[in-house]
């Protein structure tokens, strides 16, 4: 995977960093969700490549960053870190303004960075989310069931930090495995990869971490930023098989937070870049040149 990609470390705020770097243009930065890594870019980045200067980071605590010490409000795992983490890196690169693509987790850091650093972000690409406040104010019995991770792993330590410390792997495929396309959708290599790095020491801690944050000091963030609403394009894609387009008015909640929003379903499930990576090609590339063309 990621032939022609150099590993690039960093070190940030006392957390090292990794990232796959390659390609030349204008830069791109892609971020992952969980339980996965930077690896879930395989079917995209060399295309990516041809176009852009790409770079696919792992958010800390997962892939190959460093796995931050729990703290009592949970900071250190904050999308806020996150995102001062991703400008860092690309500031590191010489990329002071770049566009972002972004799924799951690394979706909602990217929200964050485009509010905390909004002159460095031309435009965003937003995969299978709605904004994290929209979501947790607008649950109900379907999505918790469906999303019964969410509100396991945001109980206090140490339950679910032991109970994914137990077995990381059974954890990994149970959370990607009871999607709508099942394991199927994964290259062997790629699973293999995710798989190595949930059972990296302070794994299961920092999963548990990030999300204890998205239900805390990430919350505070938002409504403290309610008022404010993003000034650059968002496009906002998710899957039709999955659960944010059936729960969630993904268009109406990210207009709710920026100005200029696009948005439309593929038709797959949740992990959009491994189910249909050509699809997924022939929207962002668009998007990403209208960036260019725009400055």
């Amino acid at each position: 995977m990621f032939e022609g990609f150099e590993s690039v470390r960093f070190r940030h705020a006392g957390v090292e960093l990794h990232a796959r770097c390659g390609g030349r243009g204008s830069p791109l930065l892609l971020l992952h969700g969980h339980p996965q890594t930077s690896a879930m870019w395989h079917r995209v980045a060399p295309v990516l490549a041809g176009r852009f200067n790409v770079v696919a980071m792992d958010l800390r605590g997962y892939g190959d960053s460093g796995r931050p010490e729990a703290d009592p409000d949970h900071a250190a795992h904050s999308k806020r870190a996150m995102a001062a983490d991703a400008v860092a890196l690309m500031a590191s690169l010489g990329h002071e303004r770049f566009a972002v693509c972004a799924h799951d987790r690394g979706a909602r850091v990217a929200h964050r960075l485009a509010l905390d650093a909004p002159p460095r972000v031309s435009r965003m690409m937003l995969l299978d989310i709605a904004p994290t406040l929209a979501m947790y104010e607008g649950t109900t019995e379907a999505f918790a069931r469906a999303y019964w991770h969410w509100f396991l792993l945001i109980q206090p330590a140490p339950l679910p930090d032991r109970w994914i410390e137990a077995d990381p792997v059974f954890y990994l495929r149970s959370v990607m495995g009871r999607r709508h396309a099942g394991l199927a959708a994964f290259d062997p290599e790629a699973l293999a990869e995710y798989e190595r790095c949930i059972r990296r020491p302070g794994s299961a801690r920092s999963i548990c971490e990030d999300y204890r944050a998205s239900a805390g000091i990430d919350l505070e963030h938002d409504r403290a930023d309610r008022a404010r609403k993003l000034a650059m394009p968002v496009l906002a894609v998710w899957g039709a098989r999955g659960v944010i387009g059936k729960q969630f008015d993904c268009v109406a909640d990210w207009r709710a937070v920026a100005h200029d929003v696009t948005g439309h379903a593929i038709e797959c499930g949740h992990f959009i870049a491994e189910e249909r990576p050509d699809e997924l090609l022939a929207v962002l590339l668009p998007f990403l040149r209208a960036a260019r063309g725009r400055g």
